[in-house]
């Protein structure tokens, strides 16, 4: 048979781990926080909108205008200032420059630095190859002089100063083994004796004693030590711990609580709080809305509509129409006056400086209008001949 697998039992329910001081504190203290809170909540909602509308309203055009003004007073006076007077003037004096200083540099760099460098480089190659000349001479005799002089006087000197140091080792051999001697019948055996028989039984005498006093100084420590550690504890430890047990930590708990639930309840309360600005704020636009909007609007689409069609019809429309009128005529005549001033201008140039040539007329081997070449044609490149 199977075993039946265990039924789940009902989840049991989480216990609250809150205490009764919590429940105690927490509907006191968000009423409270409530009612200190709802005034900075109306007050913060109110200013936002003030400042939302604000901004639409005023700030944000104001700044568009600003900038505005900004670009036509400076940017664009700068602007135009460095296109049409600084870059043509800049090119101008660049242009000037290049005509007045690299090209004469550079013709006198060619035509007369150039050739005198020229000059110059011959000369010292030239006074170059008399010096290594010289040089190659004065090497040769250098060289018989080390070899036929130098090198036998060197050779000479050597074998003799080989010769005087091989005595002066004899000799100083001979005195440090005497002085050797000497110094170990004089100094270290009686060194030794006194180090064996005086020195040695001298120190580990004065080391036991030294060990006996540490050792008594090291138990006067040690109870001096336990004796201030007790005194320490007794007076200093016991009362500070049993003040961190039964004083500090349940006063340090009920204040945590407190806090929490105080931050608690100061969320709530701003969420509460924002919640019935909310409706404060709909039902005051609600008001406004009935009082100026709807009035305004039903002035505007009653009223204001149908004069302003009105006025359009009657006065706008046919002074458009006139204004129009007065355009074309005014365009009409500044284009007879400009062809007047050109043909009275042509009829100058005409009489100071005369007709202008016409270009004399070239002889064309491609065929003129319609007709091309074919290869059946006599006017081929081929066959023209």
């Amino acid at each position: 048979m199977n075993p039946q697998k265990p039924t789940a039992g009902p989840q049991p329910v989480p216990q609250s781990t809150e205490g009764c001081l919590a429940v105690a504190i927490r509907v006191p203290v968000r009423i409270v926080v409530l009612v200190l809170v709802l005034p900075v909540r109306l007050a913060w909602d109110g200013l936002v909108v003030a400042g939302r509308f604000l901004n639409d309203t005023v700030l944000r055009p104001a700044g568009r205008a600003l900038l505005w003004l900004g670009r036509a007073v400076f940017v664009r006076p700068f602007v135009g200032l460095w296109r049409y007077v600084a870059v043509p003037v800049g090119h101008g004096l660049g242009r000037l420059g290049h005509v007045l200083l690299v090209v004469p540099w550079g013709l006198l760099y060619r035509h007369a630095l150039t050739p005198i460098g020229h000059a110059i480089g011959w000369a010292a190659r030239g006074i170059g190859a008399g010096l290594a000349r010289f040089a190659h001479g004065t090497g040769a005799a250098l060289a018989w002089v080390h070899a036929r002089v130098l090198t036998p006087i060197g050779h000479g000197t050597a074998w003799l100063l080989t010769g005087v140091a091989a005595v002066l080792a004899v000799i100083g051999t001979g005195v440090c083994a005497a002085g050797a001697r000497l110094a170990r019948h004089l100094v270290v055996v009686p060194a030794v004796w006194l180090y064996a028989w005086v020195l040695a039984p001298a120190g580990r005498g004065i080391a036991r004693c030294a060990k006996g006093l540490v050792r008594v100084l090291a138990a006067i420590g040690t109870g001096i030590g336990a004796v201030l550690y007790w005194t320490a504890r007794i007076l200093l430890v016991l009362p500070a711990q049993a003040l961190w047990r039964f004083v500090l930590v349940p006063l340090g708990r009920g204040l945590a609580v407190v806090g929490r639930e105080t931050g608690a309840a100061l969320g709530h309360a701003w969420r509460v709080a924002g919640h019935i600005s909310r409706t404060v704020g709909r039902f005051l636009a609600t008001l406004f809305r009935w009082i100026f909007v709807d009035p305004a609007r039903w002035t505007y689409r009653t009223v204001l509509t149908p004069v302003g069609h009105v006025v359009r019809d009657t006065v706008l429309r046919p002074a458009a129409e006139a204004a129009r009128g007065v355009g074309r005529a005014t365009r009409q005549a500044l284009a007879s006056a400009r062809e007047s001033v050109r043909q009275a201008r042509a009829d100058f140039r005409r009489m100071i400086l005369g007709d202008p040539r016409q270009p004399s007329p070239v002889a064309r081997r491609e065929p003129a209008g319609a007709d091309t070449r074919t290869l059946g044609s006599s006017r081929t490149a081929l066959t023209k001949d």
